[in-house]
C-alpha cells in the first residue's frame, strides 16, 4: 500500500509540473473573421472585439484576438477604401490585444483588377491567406466567430 501511496505522490507531481502549460493554455484566443465589405459588420466586428476584451479584463483574464479580413472584407483594412477608417485607426491603437491581419491573396488580386498597389493600414500584419490563418488559428486553439 505504501508504494501504491508513493507513485501516486509521484504521479501528482508530475501532474503539478506540467501545470503551468495548462495554465498559458487557458488564455482565451478569438479570431473574427471578415469577409464582406459591410461597415455595419465590419463595425460590429470591432464591437465584439470591445466587448470580449472588456469582459474577459473584468475577470482578471487574458485574451488574444485576431481579425482576419480576406476576400471584400479587406477593405476594413485599406486606408484609400475602408468605411470604417476612423475608428479603426482609433480602435487598433487603444486595443493592444487586438490583432489584424490582410490577405495578401486578396490583396494581389484587387490590385490586378485595379492595375494598382493595394495599401494596407500599417498596423495590420499581411498575412499569405487569410483562410489559411484562420485554419491555422484554429489549430492552435482559437475561437472562430464571423459576426
Amino acid at each position: 500500500m505504501k508504494r501504491l501511496g508513493g507513485m501516486l505522490a509521484a504521479l501528482f507531481a508530475i501532474a503539478m509540473l506540467a501545470m503551468p502549460s495548462i495554465a498559458t493554455a487557458a488564455e482565451h484566443k478569438l479570431v473574427l473573421q471578415i469577409s464582406d465589405n459591410d461597415a455595419g459588420k465590419m463595425n460590429t466586428v470591432m464591437n465584439v472585439a470591445a466587448n470580449v476584451s472588456r469582459l474577459y479584463s473584468q475577470k482578471g483574464d487574458e485574451i488574444d484576438i485576431k481579425v482576419v479580413a480576406f476576400n471584400a472584407g479587406l477593405h476594413m483594412l485599406r486606408p484609400d477604401t475602408s468605411p470604417v477608417a476612423e475608428r479603426i485607426a482609433n480602435f487598433a491603437a487603444s486595443m493592444p490585444n487586438v490583432h489584424f491581419q490582410a490577405c495578401n491573396n486578396t490583396r494581389e488580386a484587387m490590385a490586378k483588377k485595379s492595375g494598382k498597389d493595394v495599401p494596407i493600414f500599417e498596423f495590420a500584419e499581411v498575412v499569405p491567406a487569410g483562410v489559411v490563418s484562420i485554419i491555422e488559428l484554429s489549430e492552435n486553439g482559437y475561437t472562430i466567430v464571423r459576426p
